[in-house]
């Protein structure tokens, strides 16, 4: 039986909108309902003490977006005040926040709670979220007539999977868990993992840290970018001329969608794949100490998994002489350090920079729609996770995900992905905010006819076919994180819905259903 807080149920038992997560989706989400409809009744349930999702989570030494940020950002809120091309952690949580107070987000957020269950109900046309504050371990419930859920994938850090971990005197801290007042000052620290996160971390810390030995565990595509910083006239020309900015996001638009065909399986992505591969090796030979070129140049095609943008100098950090990476296997970890399968690393310190679970969409939450059946039980019927636009499921009415299954690129901004969910899903659930309808729901044979097309789409790209393991894929065989098309075409979908895949239902007031 939920127990429920003491004044809450009055204030906020009840919105049309409630969405699962308040980062950069979420906050999406409410502004664009502010503007298209000047609407504002809606609820946000978040698991952390603040908003921001990724940007407040992960706070690590060197954090920065490998997206330049005149992309990395609404369409609705362009920002003249960038300092770089690829802003910092901090920047990027400080517009965040902007955009967060304009829209007067705030105070509809509930921080430090958890949606755990979500329940449909029939019979009323309203979704039930059962909540648990994490603070206070207090439970209650809250009903919606419209769910959205930006809860978000990379969620849980990989927890450390060496033995005897117990063992350690020092500290293992995953790079999503930083403690910022933790001295590294004349430390040894072992840095578990080599993708984006570590390729920050380590440039960062290594001038004072004691010696730091790096843990490769596979290698990456590492290549060059520019990260120049906006001259303060050129600040000038975005906030006082009009359109400049508007004409500088969409340069940076069309010059990362032309590169979407790289991506390809075609004759001319693999002749992009090659100037690029062939740019890539030359970089890293060139940069990173020869001694170092086995460890870190890939077998597999470029574009298989996620590049590293060397924008924080981590190949140059590579030649200090307190840096030395290995690819030895860990077998233990000890109470001085971790043993590995080539000898032993001493230690104070180990970051782990192992990425997420990636496994799950609904961490900790279980989501049930019509006739009691979950979001689990539903997608047991295909090989893996998969949503129509990357949003929608059949069998749970009014209900969006943003930055569901099938969403993420290899080439571009997340923002304009999770713009272009937003805007879908809000183009179909018009007809329920104005009040002409009670239910939107996805038809069955559209989800089928539409996860087919995804998965063979992807067949035809790098993602699936260039030689590597990555975590994109699940039992290797089944993708359910990358989306197999530009999103100039997701953008074009989004403004043109196919209104004949989607059941659309008014519950009359003498009970009866009429469908539109």
């Amino acid at each position: 039986m939920s127990t429920h807080k003491p004044g809450y149920e009055d204030r906020a038992s009840y919105t049309r909108v409630a969405c699962i997560g308040a980062g950069f989706s979420g906050i999406g989400l409410g502004a664009t309902l502010k503007r298209w409809h000047n609407f504002d009744d809606i609820r946000f349930f978040e698991r952390h003490p603040d908003s921001g999702g990724t940007w407040w989570a992960n706070r690590y030494p060197g954090i920065a977006c490998d997206i330049p940020t005149g992309l990395y950002s609404f369409s609705f809120e362009l920002d003249p005040n960038w300092g770089r091309f690829l802003s910092s952690g901090g920047e990027i949580k400080a517009y965040h926040d902007r955009v967060r107070d304009r829209y007067c987000l705030r105070d509809k957020i509930a921080f430090s709670t958890e949606a755990y269950r979500c329940e449909w109900d029939d019979g009323s046309s309203l979704w039930t979220v059962y909540l648990r504050d994490r603070k206070t371990g207090e439970e209650y419930s809250h009903k919606c007539q419209i769910l959205f859920s930006a809860a978000g994938q990379l969620v849980v850090p990989r927890k450390c999977d060496i033995p005897g971990s117990a063992k350690f005197k020092g500290r293992i801290m995953h790079s999503a868990e930083w403690d910022s007042s933790l001295d590294l000052k004349d430390k040894n620290v072992v840095v578990l993992g080599n993708g984006c996160t570590a390729a920050q971390i380590v440039p960062s810390i290594l001038p004072e840290v004691k010696h730091l030995t790096q843990i490769v565990r596979s290698k990456h595509w590492i290549v060059p970018t520019i990260n120049p910083r906006y001259s303060s006239w050129m600040k000038w020309i975005f906030r006082y001329i009009p359109l400049t900015m508007r004409v500088h996001r969409f340069l940076i638009f069309f010059l990362l969608e032309r590169g979407w065909p790289a991506f390809q399986m075609t004759k001319k992505g693999m002749e992009l794949r090659q100037r690029r591969r062939v740019m890539a090796e030359k970089y890293i030979r060139k940069k990173a100490p020869e001694k170092y070129h086995d460890l870190l140049i890939p077998d597999f095609e470029i574009g298989c998994k996620r590049r590293i943008f060397d924008s924080s100098g981590y190949l140059k950090s590579l030649n200090a002489e307190n840096i030395t990476l290995t690819n030895g296997k860990p077998l233990e970890i000890v109470s001085e350090g971790i043993k590995i399968d080539k000898g032993f690393i001493a230690a104070d310190v180990i970051v782990l920079a192992t990425g997420f679970q990636t496994s799950e969409f609904f961490h900790g939450m279980d989501i049930f729609g019509r006739n009691g059946l979950s979001v689990k039980e539903h997608w047991s019927k295909y090989p893996g996770p998969t949503a129509y636009n990357s949003c929608a499921i059949s069998g749970f009415p009014n209900f969006f995900m943003l930055l569901g299954p099938n969403s993420a690129t290899g080439h571009t901004s997340a923002i304009i992905a999770s713009e272009n969910a937003i805007n879908y899903s809000l183009r179909i659930l018009k007809p329920v905010i104005a009040g002409k309808a009670t239910t939107v729901e996805l038809k069955q044979e559209a989800e089928d006819l539409y996860t087919r097309e995804v998965q063979a789409a992807l067949g035809e790209t790098v993602f699936n076919a260039g030689g590597c393991q990555s975590w994109y894929i699940q039992d290797r065989k089944w993708n359910p994180t990358m989306y197999p098309w530009s999103q100039a075409y997701m953008w074009y979908r989004s403004l043109f819905p196919i209104w004949s895949d989607w059941n659309i239902e008014v519950r009359l007031a003498c009970g009866t259903r009429n469908a539109l």
